[in-house]
């Protein structure tokens, strides 16, 4: 199925990507893609080996069908692990995990210490950071579908994707087109990149997060120069770099994110917008993909998806990370502190 929705948009691609890969880039996109996965698994398992003794920890879990207490493992067990003692509806339908009534944390992220734990649904009543987790996992999901939607002679080049405005209408991922100089997607092209994006919506793949050194970051995202320049500000707090994989894709946030892609419900790759920048700009072809998306179990009709799809084509006004090069993550509290 996947072959039959890309031939018609690999087939234009490849007559517009006349010129060969720059020399810098020595590793095929599906190379690149294993290596990282490959590292990224060597070191996860790395880290649960350094574990050694486990120790006991407390959750108090605060929720239905009733408050009570779990004892888990330390820096092994994860909220997940904790939905796993009660009910499927608390796998299934848990975006993020609320610690100690104050910090959202990944579902699948291990636990280093006693607290209570509470699961945020998508229906909560203050949906403000599950929603944002949702929009941050949708851009993440973008950046995983577009590196594999192009032939191998097209490189896409993973760029950034800013931090998660709900109100821009649409999230977004800048990407790197170098041998695409005037690409115009059509609407078949866009059709297929949506019909990838479900495609590994439907797989529930979970959302699997890690922080490493900064040292293997620039390991792991060697064949990616605009990352290369990224990680060295993203590492300056603590000398950390968090990532997050689906599948065998890895990429570079913050988060946090939600539980697993099966969360994201009905969704639609907009438009693809070239972004302009100075001539100085080290970055000439970058491309703003941008779509939109409902978690699963929201219902909304067709005409109105329309509206929202609509609104989803215009140009996110996202700060352009061409000129300057700036980490366009979400700013942390650290950072507004050091500004201030």
């Amino acid at each position: 199925m996947k072959q039959h929705a890309l031939s018609l948009s690999k087939s234009l691609l490849l007559n517009n990507s006349a010129r060969s890969l720059t020399a810098k880039r020595c590793l095929s996109t599906e190379e690149a893609v294993e290596r990282r996965n490959h590292l990224f698994v060597l070191e996860k398992k790395r880290q649960l080996e350094k574990v050694g003794r486990i120790e006991k920890i407390e959750v108090n879990y605060k929720g239905v069908p009733k408050d009570c207490t779990l004892v888990m493992n330390k820096d092994i067990s994860t909220p997940y692990d904790c939905a796993r003692h009660f009910t499927e509806w608390h796998m299934e339908n848990s975006a993020l995990a609320l610690l100690d009534g104050t910090v959202h944390w990944d579902m699948h992220r291990p636990l280093t210490e006693s607290c209570t734990l509470q699961f945020q649904p998508f229906n909560i009543a203050e949906p403000q950071q599950v929603n944002k987790a949702f929009w941050r996992t949708c851009s993440l999901v973008l950046g995983a579908c577009a590196t594999v939607a192009f032939k191998s002679t097209v490189p896409a080049v993973l760029h950034s994707f800013p931090g998660p405005d709900i109100r821009s209408g649409s999230f977004i991922y800048d990407i790197d087109l170098p041998s695409l100089p005037d690409w115009r997607p059509s609407p078949q092209e866009l059709h297929t990149l949506s019909a990838e994006y479900i495609g590994l919506c439907r797989k529930k793949l979970p959302v699997d997060r890690l922080d490493v050194s900064e040292e293997l970051a620039l390991e792991m995202f060697v064949d990616n120069p605009h990352k290369t320049k990224q990680i060295p500000s993203i590492a300056r707090t603590n000398g950390k770099v968090t990532l997050y994989k689906i599948d065998k894709h890895v990429d570079i946030s913050k988060g946090p994110m939600i539980s697993n892609t099966g969360q994201i419900g009905k969704m639609a790759i907009t438009a693809v917008h070239k972004l302009t920048g100075s001539s100085e700009s080290e970055v000439k072809q970058l491309y703003r993909f941008q779509g939109v998306a409902l978690p699963i179990g929201v219902i909304l009709n067709h005409f109105a998806f329309s509206i929202l799809i609509e609104r989803a084509k215009k140009l996110n006004s996202a700060r352009s990370p061409i000129h300057p090069v700036v980490d366009t993550r979400e700013p942390t509290q650290e950072s507004i502190a050091a500004r201030a």
